[in-house]
């Protein structure tokens, strides 16, 4: 297995986050990624590497180029207008609701961050672009070493911050370039005639869905928390299967609260078999570890034990395969339940 890990991912780290009506330090923090950068350590399951520069013109294609012009310049632009933000992250403070305009690009500042965002959780730091653009490398890089001569069986792309819940031109829940759909694109660029996206993060994958629902090349396909009752709440319900060209081609099976490993792992038997129905020739694994039982803002009951058994699984699709790095809050315990997939599925 090659690693492709991100060595910028530190520079994005966000001071505070809105959690439930309160401003609170952030979860999603670069010890999440040291941690598994620990357990790789202990415990070598592939070659670690850096990836090279990003690739803009596949990002500007999966991402609307407006959006990572934002993204791009969002930090500077906020320094500039009070050289004292820079010691205050950006939040967004109001956003386009139904109804609302969004074609129009707004020249304030505060209104662009609410058109590119969905939520309050996600702060926007000095170094988030860097971080993110990285992580997109790592992404496309490993898609990309699948493709090539003598390739492995399996790559990773280890970063943060993480991506699934970013769309076209949105960002949220800690993420801001969707990594998974940019392993996807280029799994596709280079010949692979039907890819599928399998996230197993606690939270749905509502822009991975978003991305791809009207396309029938890439099969998006998502175990998570039920939308009623756990973010994001807006996508991921049973009865979106897809439209126009990609009906179909999407599946959700979203699980209650509570939940242990044994229905998790009915859910991931449905998804195998539907990602053998659809034929895939190549996957990608939105990798997210807050299944944990012990996961701060997650309500599933799945041990460290259990993810060798994920791996394993998922390796009995026998699938060329790219997992990048989500979701998993409880810190201590990210790096062992990580590996522990990798270990799992290359055994």
């Amino acid at each position: 297995m090659l690693i492709f890990h991100n060595p910028a991912h530190a520079r994005h780290d966000g001071r505070q986050e809105m959690f439930r009506g309160r401003l609170v330090p952030c979860h999603e923090t670069p010890a999440r990624l040291a941690h598994v950068m620990a357990e790789l350590q202990r415990r070598p399951v592939g070659e670690l590497r850096t990836p090279g520069d990003a690739d803009l013109a596949l990002i500007r294609r999966v991402h609307q180029p407006r959006y990572v012009d934002f993204l791009a310049t969002a930090w500077d632009e906020w320094v500039a207008l009070d050289p004292e933000n820079a010691a205050v992250d950006v939040l967004p403070s109001v956003w386009p609701v139904r109804g609302f305009r969004d074609d129009v690009l707004p020249l304030n500042f505060a209104a662009r961050v609410g058109l590119f965002s969905f939520d309050a959780g996600s702060p926007l730091t000095a170094g988030t672009w860097d971080a993110a653009r990285t992580g997109a490398a790592c992404a496309i890089d490993a898609a990309r070493a699948l493709l090539a001569a003598n390739a492995p069986r399996a790559t990773m792309a280890l970063t943060r911050p993480p991506g699934h819940h970013a769309g076209a031109d949105f960002y949220g829940g800690y993420c801001f370039l969707n990594n998974a759909a940019l392993a996807a694109q280029a799994l596709r660029d280079g010949g692979a005639r039907r890819v599928a996206v399998l996230d197993v993060d606690y939270h749905h994958g509502n822009g991975t869905q978003s991305l791809f629902y009207e396309r029938a090349d890439v099969m998006t396909l998502s175990i998570h928390g039920d939308p009623s009752t756990e973010y994001p709440f807006f996508l991921g319900h049973a009865d979106e299967r897809g439209a126009g060209a990609g009906a179909g081609c999407n599946l959700n099976l979203p699980l209650p609260a509570g939940t242990d490993f044994s229905g998790w792992s009915a859910a991931l038997e449905q998804a195998l078999a539907e990602i053998r129905r659809f034929g895939a020739d190549a996957l990608v694994i939105a990798l997210g570890v807050d299944t944990f039982e012990g996961d701060p803002i997650s309500r599933f009951r799945v041990s460290s034990a259990d993810y060798l058994r994920i791996g394993a699984a998922i390796a009995t699709l026998g699938l060329p395969t790219v997992f990048t790095m989500e979701g998993g809050y409880a810190v201590a315990e990210v790096g062992i339940n990580v590996v522990n997939v990798l270990e799992g599925f290359v055994a």
